[in-house]
């Protein structure tokens, strides 16, 4: 869910504290442990109102786990209050791709400039966002990766893209 007055999104839950210096553990979701940020704040909410946090340490557990540590959790006190709340961060649609889904029916172009088709579906797999393009011959699957992204043109719909050598 995201919280349109201050575009976040959530991508994870506080799961609970982990021993006594502030330490808690975090499931993520929609989104890959290792695609968060260390230089960009978290969010949390608290009476309604987000604050931010950075993120100190990052150890993962498993695929969508992991234990963190936060700038001004550093007791067991701390780390119960944030127990259970949802964890946030900015949802810029500009430079991200958590915006994609609105690029279905747009063209999409290879780096040669050559029409490969019309984007048809946004799939977001965690980890590896894919569009579905209708081609001539038949539907494919690429992977969305913001480095394979060349330009977005939203005056004329066409997202143009390096695409990785067998797909279409």
């Amino acid at each position: 869910m995201s919280d349109s007055n201050h575009n976040l999104r959530q991508i994870a839950q506080v799961l609970k504290s982990n021993g006594t210096d502030g330490e808690v553990a975090i499931s993520f979701r929609d989104i890959a442990p290792e695609d968060i940020s260390t230089e960009e704040p978290v969010f949390i909410y608290f009476d309604g109102l987000p604050v931010p946090f950075f993120i100190e340490s990052f150890t993962r557990r498993g695929t969508g786990k992991a234990l963190v540590r936060l700038t001004g959790i550093g007791n067991l006190a701390d780390a119960e209050e944030i127990a259970g709340k949802a964890v946030y961060i900015p949802d810029d649609p500009d430079t991200g791709i958590n915006g994609f889904s609105s690029i279905i029916g747009w063209s999409l172009y290879d780096s040669n400039h050559n029409e490969v088709g019309i984007i048809s579906d946004f799939f977001d797999i965690p980890g590896n966002p894919c569009i579905e393009a209708g081609t001539v011959s038949g539907t494919v699957l690429i992977p969305l990766h913001e480095d394979l992204v060349i330009s977005i043109d939203e005056e004329n719909k066409i997202l143009t893209m390096t695409i990785p050598e067998g797909l279409v």
